[in-house]
C-alpha cells in the first residue's frame, strides 16, 4: 500500500467509480483501512463568521 495507490483508490471512490472494497484492491489495503484514509484526508469545511 502506497500513498500514490490509497489516493487514487480514494479518488475512484469519491468520484463513485468503485465501490468501497473495489477501491480498497485497487489501492492494496482492506476496505477499514481505506475508510481511516478517507477520514484523515477529509477536507475540512471552512467556518464561517457566525461560528462563533
Amino acid at each position: 500500500m502506497t500513498s500514490k495507490s490509497v489516493a487514487t483508490a480514494l479518488t475512484l471512490y469519491r468520484s463513485r467509480t468503485l465501490t468501497l472494497e473495489q477501491a480498497a484492491t485497487v489501492g492494496g489495503c482492506s476496505a477499514a483501512q481505506l475508510e481511516e484514509s478517507a477520514r484523515a484526508f477529509a477536507p475540512v469545511s471552512p467556518r464561517s463568521p457566525d461560528d462563533d
